[in-house]
């Protein structure tokens, strides 16, 4: 029979997580703070979650480490600047992870003699990032809110070699064109011709393509005339807001909430993630053992504190369907709990209103110590005010190994 537990829901949720200088400064860009309260968070913000998750690059990382990213995201979220999390910034946007920052800016490598165009301001954090390696940085927000404050915010912190405008992103910048690199931080469902107009011959261009809650990071390099393009890992974006965003061909349904690959089963590049799954930590796909199908999910942890997770996003409506019953199974071997309340091993669904602000989580586990393959099911509720959710699964901060495989998701409509 399925296993039924008791519904504790905060125990071990880390509140709001899902999808968030020590260095010399470039003369001119960045204004340094005499009291730097938070470097020794900038410093551990890099440490565990950009460079131990692969990025090498010396310039993208001192970067990282100089810019005060606490200046970017809304006051009620201050004291979580250096989670690796994506944070409201109002007008149902988002400042986008550090980890997700110095990946997109690494993977272009900008120039200290390029121009780089990047499409989706928001709060102004990847511009600044971007101005100490490059010439020069070009930004565009179709938000005039949000783009008036990051154009504010980067004049009043120094940041003196970006630019900003407010207006569709999507028809690029052409009398600043041709740019060396351009960095789209929202997610079309196709390349903007224009802005494959504006890049220059030998030019990159990083961009997440697919649905609204299915993309993936392309690399595009522009060669006689054409782009050529590179897959690579699996993320979720804010949508664009504007004219391209409401003609997508193939929209979300927010009535029939589905988990794509909810079996692991799909490997589509071989680069041993599962697809569908976006910001995969410590998981390996195995073919050993498995409860259902070829394949399951393994997160392997041996450090406390580090993050061992897949995500994937989908919209809901909670005015219409009231409760979720989720089953999967699950096998885990020696897990132990970390030292805060949310580091234990379980399936977390996190719920969003319309500006996505979170309206709500709730924890399926936590499944500690060892057990052979268990079948687990709950019914959850759903917040009316719901429009957006995201399911985390894996160790989350806690140690141990933790196989699991064929989760299902049934939504029940509001009675």
């Amino acid at each position: 029979m399925p296993q039924q537990r008791d519904t504790t829901r905060t125990l071990f949720v880390r509140p709001g997580w899902a999808i968030l200088a020590i260095a010399v400064l470039v003369p001119g860009f960045a204004v340094a703070q005499s009291t730097d309260t938070y470097r020794d968070a900038r410093l551990k913000m890099v440490a565990d979650y950009i460079e131990r998750e692969g990025v090498r690059n010396p310039r993208v990382l001192e970067a990282m480490r100089s810019v005060p990213r606490h200046e970017f995201v809304l006051s009620p979220y201050r004291a979580r600047a250096y989670d690796d999390a994506a944070l409201p910034i109002g007008h149902s946007q988002t400042i986008s992870p550090p980890f997700i920052v110095a990946y997109m800016t690494e993977t272009i490598d900008p120039q200290p003699t390029e121009k780089v165009l990047e499409i989706g301001t928001g709060s102004g954090y990847q511009a600044a990032v971007l101005s100490p390696l490059a010439a020069e940085v070009y930004s565009i927000e179709i938000v005039k809110p949000l783009g008036d404050s990051a154009a504010e915010r980067l004049a009043r912190l120094g940041y003196k070699n970006v630019k900003t405008k407010v207006g569709d992103g999507y028809q690029g910048w052409a009398e600043h064109a041709p740019f060396d690199k351009i960095i789209v931080t929202c997610s079309p469902e196709n390349v903007p011709k224009p802005l494959v107009d504006q890049l220059r011959e030998g030019g990159k261009m990083i961009i997440p393509l697919g649905e609204r809650y299915q993309q993936v990071f392309h690399l595009f390099e522009k060669r006689d005339g054409k782009l050529v393009a590179s897959r690579l890992i699996p993320t979720l974006f804010v949508p664009m807001t504007g004219i391209s965003e409401s003609q997508r061909k193939v929209l979300p349904d927010p009535l029939k909430p589905t988990l794509l690959n909810s079996s692991f089963e799909d490997d589509e590049n071989n680069d041993g993630l599962a697809d569908h799954w976006h910001y995969q930590r410590m998981t390996e796909l195995v073919t050993d053992s498995v409860r259902d199908g070829k394949r399951a999910i393994l997160f392997d942890s041996r450090e406390a504190g580090r993050i061992a997770q897949a995500l994937q996003g989908m919209a809901i409506d909670g005015r219409a369907i009231g409760s979720l019953v989720i089953s999967l199974q699950y096998r885990h071997e020696n897990t132990r709990a970390g030292s805060e309340p949310w580091a234990k091993p379980a399936l977390v669904v996190h719920f969003y209103d319309e500006q996505r602000r979170i309206v709500g989580e709730h924890g399926l586990g936590p499944w500690l110590g060892s057990s052979d393959w268990t079948e687990f099911t709950e019914s959850i509720a759903v917040p009316i005010k719901a429009r957006e959710m995201i399911v985390r699964v894996g160790l989350n901060g806690a140690t141990g190994r933790l196989w699991v495989d064929d989760i299902e998701m049934l939504a029940r409509p509001r009675k």
